[in-house]
């Protein structure tokens, strides 16, 4: 048998013996999956008839991070949102990406599909020396196929979970740079140690070939350092033993955006993403998920308002800073209304109504 036949068959056999795999497909433990809760008439007619802003209404405010990078951290954590679920973050001298997306669209196409809101902040060529690059699961909005081509080339090794090394080593990333992880599994890379968490998501590249690979959320830790990053999940009863077995984190990165109750069961959205931080026991929470591609119904600036009004109430310490700031944690007093700029601006434009504009995104399934 020739290496890449060997590669294929050892895949092929972790993943049978993953006990979330159910002989031809990966499976959430509650049963649910992607289909809409509810049907697909009442999505259709808000898709068709709801007016909103979907799309930001001007340019959003970005700052360039790589002076900052330059120099070291103080508390040894500094976090970089560059966008949507790409996250850098700096852990005791030790670089980790998130989830890295830093093509011009969310779309198996270039031509078609969700395109950005703004730029990324910092190029893939003019990030600091990288340690390891993490991605969540294999949707198109975590998985970029020419960001993992180019990251195949710096030589970093990319952990993933279950199955999506596959598409990786189809992307021009060498194998021996993938590492798969069965929930619950970790592995240690110089100083850093990532563990795959249970998550209640789906997976899939087309409508074909669904639920093949799988999803998980993410411990990640250094010497002194701790941060829980989500992925893509719906709410689940998991989190507690993940709070208990892993907490606390000084970090929580949770998804916000793209949510709609019709697929509630695996997408947080805010108010649930506020009670899986306090499930995982709480500490400090980055919103992640939002404000780059128009994915959902709501309006592009929705899910943070909705998360900072909530995490007012019930007492949260969340942090919502721009995107391109490298901020320490510990050195933020709180959330930054930046967003609100943004209206501000079209109200002195005098746009006081828009219809939201119709993305490629057909209806009828978890756009994702």
């Amino acid at each position: 048998m020739n290496q890449p036949a060997r590669r294929r068959a050892m895949r092929g056999e972790r993943v049978r013996a993953s006990t979330q795999f159910d002989g031809a497909t990966f499976r959430n433990p509650s049963g649910l999956g992607p289909e809409l809760q509810g049907g697909s008439l009442p999505v259709l007619g808000e898709y068709v008839f709801r007016r909103g802003q979907r799309v930001p209404p001007g340019p959003l405010p970005l700052e360039r991070p790589h002076e900052i990078w330059l120099r070291p951290t103080s508390t040894g954590l500094r976090v970089t949102w560059l966008g949507h679920s790409t996250v850098l973050l700096e852990l005791d001298g030790l670089r980790l990406l998130t989830d890295p997306v830093f093509a011009e669209r969310s779309s198996p196409v270039r031509f078609a599909g969700p395109k950005r809101f703004h730029p990324v902040p910092a190029t893939l060529e003019s990030l600091p020396p990288l340690d390891a690059v993490l991605i969540s699961h294999d949707h198109y909005d975590h998985l970029c196929r020419s960001t993992v081509a180019t990251l195949g080339r710096m030589g970093v090794p990319i952990v993933t979970a279950l199955g999506v090394g596959a598409h990786l080593e189809g992307f021009g990333v060498p194998p021996e740079r993938v590492i798969e992880l069965d929930w619950h599994e970790h592995v240690d890379l110089g100083g850093l140690r990532l563990t795959a968490t249970p998550s209640q998501h789906f997976s899939g590249r087309g409508l074909l070939g669904r639920n093949r690979t799988l999803w998980a959320s993410w411990v990640i830790q250094s010497e002194r350092r701790k941060v829980f990053f989500s992925g893509d999940t719906g709410l689940t009863p998991q989190f507690s033993d993940i709070g208990r077995a892993h907490g606390p984190f000084d970090l929580v990165m949770l998804e916000v955006g793209a949510y709609h109750p019709a697929w509630g069961t695996i997408h947080l959205g805010p108010e649930n993403a506020l009670t899986a931080f306090e499930m995982l026991g709480s500490g400090t929470l980055l919103p992640v998920h939002w404000g780059t591609f128009n994915l959902a119904l709501h309006d592009w600036d929705e899910p943070a308002e909705t998360l900072l009004r909530l995490a007012t109430e019930r007492g949260a310490r969340i942090v919502t800073p721009r995107l391109g700031a490298a901020f320490e944690p510990e050195h933020v007093d709180g959330p930054a209304a930046w967003w609100r700029e943004v209206e501000a601006v079209r109200a002195r434009c005098g746009v006081t109504e828009t219809v939201a504009r119709v993305s490629a995104e057909p209806v009828g399934a978890p756009i994702d």
